[in-house]
């Protein structure tokens, strides 16, 4: 591909990712309770933590594989922003003193600085139930067999087989030495499940087929490790100012990262290894594939 295409394909990419980024902000603006509605701290707080930051790469991901399926946009939010409220919790309750103890998060003060504990902890109880809650409103042209299936994939990508269950190996892993193997067993659950759930909930909304659900499960297992990897490697190198959270804190928390384990060079050779991984499962889609092959490759080159 020549220089001048890969700067339109590069462009393109950009233009619809920014798109998918404010249809998504709006609609988790529009999902989540005005701060004027009592408990007035309590929404302001769910808001704080939700809005205006992230790169949205779930939503991303579940508008990219739905649209392989021909799922309607408007569709599309009620999964995008479900998983996205999931994530937000998830990353309120990870911050959280007796967790990773963290006061820096998309550059501002973590939930539990800003306001308090005890809101923080509300705050992802809350969020939690309200991504439930635009799951189960009325989409339009879904099936409410399907429907359910969709709630039972979120709710097992975030329970104690999942997200949940990953953080707790987590807590119990620091300062203990795991195998590869014990480290992705890990992940899995707490990146690799809901971002496995934002690509099927996509493939959901649309006509995917038994088959076409079991190829986007390996691309979204190999991409879910993939942007864990990736994530251990920017803690390692990158700075605070260009991560918006505390850069080096894994190490200093004596977690187990794979770079810890692999050294740096050796995350880098898996993480080339899991990107081609990651396109190769999507070869029966063809160019219908298109953005999630991009982001595949976006996970890989982002600098924070």
């Amino acid at each position: 591909m020549s220089a001048e295409r890969n700067v339109e394909a590069l462009m393109n990419f950009s233009t619809w990712m920014a798109g998918i980024q404010k249809r998504t902000e709006a609609a988790l603006e529009a999902a989540l309770p005005s701060p004027d509605i009592a408990p007035a701290r309590l929404h302001e707080a769910m808001r704080y933590a939700v809005l205006g930051g992230g790169k949205r790469v779930r939503p991303l991901l579940c508008h990219a594989a739905g649209a392989i399926f021909g799922a309607d946009s408007s569709a599309l939010d009620a999964p995008a922003v479900a998983v996205e409220l999931i994530h937000a919790y998830s990353l309120v309750h990870d911050d959280l003193p007796c967790m990773d103890d963290d006061v820096l998060r998309r550059g501002k003060p973590t939930c539990h600085v800003e306001f308090d504990e005890a809101t923080a902890l509300l705050v992802g109880d809350a969020l939690q139930t309200q991504a439930f809650q635009a799951l189960t409103n009325h989409l339009a042209g879904i099936a409410p067999a399907r429907q359910l299936d969709m709630l039972h994939l979120l709710a097992t990508a975030s329970g104690s087989r999942g997200m949940a269950g990953g953080q707790a190996i987590d807590l119990a892993a620091v300062g203990q030495p795991l195998t590869i193997g014990e480290l992705e067993f890990m992940h899995i659950r707490k990146t690799g499940a809901l971002i496995r759930a934002a690509v099927l909930l996509g493939a959901h909304c649309g006509e995917a087929m038994p088959d076409a659900l079991e190829h986007l499960g390996r691309f979204a297992n190999r991409v879910g490790l993939l942007f864990q990897v990736v994530d251990d490697i920017l803690d390692a190198e990158a700075t605070t100012a260009t991560l918006g959270k505390t850069a080096g804190k894994d190490a200093a928390d004596n977690k187990p990262t794979y770079v810890n384990i692999l050294g740096a060079r050796e995350a880098k050779t898996m993480s080339s290894k899991l990107r081609q991984d990651a396109h190769d499962a999507l070869e029966p889609f063809g160019a219908s594939a298109l953005r999630l092959h991009e982001l595949a490759d976006f996970i890989v080159e982002r600098t924070f």
